[in-house]
């Protein structure tokens, strides 16, 4: 397995500059393969949504189709990866933020009763309860 940096990931689906877009398609198209495949860490996954939607300004089911692709690849190895799903779900949905049901969804796999916020957005999502 092969752990791959946000910016290599964020290279590969803006393919959006001349010289790293290239190698980080190089990478993800040939170099990855099933048998040694790309790691892709939950705090790397955060990083790409928030640079996605602060940098390049996309919308959330435009954000979710991106997450989407990235669980689809099957030289992707995405940690938490049905964690991850369901944050792509809320996000989607516009129920809150990726990090936000990210969080919840981790809370809930490590058998949190509820995820305290002070955010009124997170607290729509399922497990969150508003402080």
């Amino acid at each position: 397995m092969i752990g791959l940096d946000t910016n290599v990931l964020v290279r590969y689906l803006a393919q959006d500059d001349p010289v790293q877009s290239p190698k980080a398609t190089d990478v993800m198209e040939r170099l990855l393969t099933e048998d040694d495949p790309g790691f892709i860490s939950v705090v790397a996954m955060i990083e790409t949504v928030w640079v996605l939607e602060r940098a390049y300004g996309l919308a959330d089911h435009e954000i979710a189709a991106a997450v989407e692709r990235t669980l689809q690849t099957d030289v992707l190895f995405v940690e938490s990866e049905q964690e991850v799903f369901t944050a792509m779900i809320a996000l989607k949905e516009g129920n809150g933020s990726f990090a936000d049901a990210l969080i919840g969804a981790l809370g809930a796999r490590a058998g949190c009763s509820r995820t305290l916020t002070f955010d009124r957005r997170a607290s729509r999502l399922p497990g969150f309860e508003l402080v």
